[in-house]
């Protein structure tokens, strides 16, 4: 498992516990950087995505990120397809995720005591196959993945989304998270967000 370290979570007042999947709750960005640079290169626009950009942008929807890249660089890739191959070339990593020990730690702690949900970004055929892979499905009750909303990441719909499925208010809501943009959209649905560092073996100095 990867290892991020000491993890404290405020529940006092809290009523329901929301994680984000990729980089919360299981170490796969490496490996979703790796499957976006196997999409970019495959439609011919290799090197476009740096790696820090890449991790600023964690959290956003796949074909949101496509849009920005052909603003910024003047390309036209078409994002459906650039998110099919990314997610293509991703599903073939899954054997590489490992969970966040600290994370999953304290779902099987919370399981049975607060109601729980996965909002995430990403699509929700990748994120099942990813909680299976790792064999965490049965933690939580609910999951909301890109599909499920208009506006992703930043913005605060999938967390707001996820309480209503949970049937807490927003202010009692705790989110796990580590994203730039998903902390962010933590905020602005007026949750309680605990910061998830990258895990040790990945940080750097």
């Amino acid at each position: 498992m990867a290892t991020v370290g000491p993890l404290e979570l405020p529940l006092d007042g809290i009523e329901a516990v929301i994680f984000d999947c990729d980089g919360t709750l299981v170490n796969s960005m490496p490996y979703h950087f790796e499957a976006w640079c196997e999409a970019l290169e495959y439609y011919g626009a290799a090197n476009v995505l740096k790696e820090d950009v890449f991790y600023a942008m964690g959290g956003r929807p796949t074909k949101d990120i496509v849009v920005d890249l052909n603003s910024d660089y003047g390309l036209k890739l078409d994002p459906e397809a650039v998110a099919m191959k990314k997610r293509e070339a991703f599903l073939q990593r899954l054997d590489r995720i490992e969970l966040i020990d600290e994370v999953v730690e304290h779902a099987r702690n919370l399981r049975g005591k607060l109601p729980m949900a996965i909002a995430t970004g990403g699509k929700r055929l990748v994120i099942e196959k990813t909680l299976q892979a790792v064999g965490v499905s049965d933690l939580f009750d609910d999951v909301v993945a890109a599909e499920d909303v208009t506006c992703g990441k930043p913005a605060p719909d999938i967390f707001l989304h996820a309480a209503k499925l949970l049937g807490v208010a927003p202010e009692k809501c705790l989110v796990l998270e580590d994203a730039p943009a998903g902390i962010m959209a933590a905020q602005l649905a007026g949750m309680t967000v605990v910061s998830v560092p990258a895990p040790l073996n990945l940080a750097t100095s």
